[in-house]
């Protein structure tokens, strides 16, 4: 057969097309990326975000599937699939030192803005470390929604200090969840450039202090990342946001509109883009203050604190 992938939305690297290609090479099947001047026997289409348009073209190929968050919460790979290694190979950027894999799937927490709970339901033990780094794969980024809530996240966590694999949990950690003993096992750990944390709320900020300064406590001299999403009050997301602003170089805030997956057509406030476009430009948010940032000729922001 012959396949072709096409992400429709990102060029993020994109797991389970790495999974389908696998399988079908596997299987003696040709796989490349999608060539509207080709035809195929089969296409499978992702799409992550709701809010994105679709393809808009015709599809040549006499099968066509698609999957992803964009498309559909709740389709899953077939579990032959959802094994297998991936192949690395369809994203030249990715070097023969690196793999992409999820340890849980799943979240206990309901937060509003987040799908993985109905997508995934509650935290539950997927693969072990050992299954990810393959071939000497040993820089995973490791894409689990909350690794700290549940014994199996701690024990693979402590398996990878013993390992000395280096990671990035790059969908962020839970500050609430960092006892003394899980900030102690957090500074052994070998981080690709920084450790990553929810910050989504005004009382987070207060569990992101407390988190950081435990690890702190026990050697980390690395980056701090904070996801912040930017809700309805747009005092409230600026105070979460610029209150890392005083904490130094290590501690780095990233601004996240709020998207409605229900409200494909949501329009995003202009004010939420312009502290996203001041947070997220590290150069900008160390010397300019967002009342003097200025993201459009003519435009202060000062102009939100007086409305």
């Amino acid at each position: 057969m012959n396949i072709a992938l096409l992400p429709v939305d990102s060029t993020y690297p994109n797991l389970a097309l790495m999974k389908l290609s696998a399988w079908h090479k596997k299987h003696g099947d040709t796989v490349q990326w999608y060539n509207s001047l080709d035809r195929y026997d089969k296409v499978y289409m992702t799409k992550v975000f709701t809010f994105t348009p679709d393809y808009g073209y015709y599809i040549n190929a006499d099968e066509v599937e698609k999957g992803g968050t964009g498309y559909d919460l709740h389709k899953t790979l077939p579990q032959s699939i959802d094994r297998i290694q991936p192949d690395y190979s369809i994203y030249p950027q990715i070097d023969d030192k690196t793999a992409y894999g999820f340890l849980t799937r799943g979240c206990p927490n309901r937060c509003k803005w987040c799908v993985v709970p109905k997508k995934e339901g509650k935290i539950a033990p997927y693969m072990d470390v050992d299954e990810i780094a393959v071939s000497g794969r040993t820089n995973l980024i490791l894409m689990d929604n909350n690794i700290l809530a549940s014994d199996y996240g701690l024990a693979q966590v402590e398996k990878i200090v013993r390992r000395k694999y280096h990671v990035d949990f790059n969908q962020g950690l839970d500050a609430r969840l960092v006892t003394d003993n899980i900030a102690k096992l957090l500074a052994k750990v070998k981080w690709i450039k920084r450790i990553r944390f929810g910050c989504d709320t005004p009382q987070q900020i207060a569990e992101c202090e407390r988190a950081t300064a435990l690890i702190d406590k026990y050697g980390y001299r690395g980056e701090y990342f904070f996801y912040c999403i930017l809700l309805d009050d747009f005092n409230e997301s600026f105070n979460r946001v610029n209150h890392w602003r005083s904490k130094g170089r290590r501690f780095l805030p990233h601004a996240q509109p709020y998207r409605d997956v229900n409200n494909p057509h949501q329009i995003i406030p202009q004010w939420q883009k312009d502290l996203a476009g001041w947070a997220d430009k590290k150069w900008i948010f160390r010397t300019c203050e967002f009342k003097d940032f200025e993201p459009r000729k003519g435009f202060k922001c000062k102009q939100y604190f007086e409305q």
